[in-house]
Order: C-alpha cells, then structure tokens, then sequence
C-alpha cells in the first residue's frame, strides 16, 4: 500500500499535483501554511497506486511518496 507525506511548509497550492494525479487522491485543503498558502491533502490516501507522479511534477519537492 502507498503512502503520501505531503511537507505543507513547502507546498503553495500550485495544484500540479491534483491536476495530474491519476487516481484524484489530492485536493487543495482549507487549512493554511506559515506562507499564507492552502496546502494540498492527500483525502483519499487508500486510492493511491504509488505512482508518484505527483512528487515528481511538485515544483517545491512538497510531495513524498513512500511504498
């Protein structure tokens, strides 16, 4: 089973992530990082594949992808 970590600090809701996840496992949240950013949540971590197309394409490095 796949794990994403998400490091919100890094994160600035550029959405890369949402947009190209496959199984539409992130979503920009409400909560709100030092930054003054809505960072990304994984909310359906059981869906995940363990692609890591969403670490990969993360202009910020924000997304880590364990399996």
């Amino acid at each position: 089973m796949a794990m994403i970590k998400v490091v919100y600090e890094r994160c600035k809701s550029c959405g890369y992530c949402v947009k190209f996840c496959p199984k539409n496992v992130l979503e920009i949240g409400t909560k709100v990082n030092s930054k003054g950013y809505e960072y990304v949540e994984p909310v359906r971590q059981d869906d995940c594949i363990g692609c890591a197309i969403c670490g990969r394409i993360c202009p910020d490095g924000a997304i880590e992808v364990y399996k």
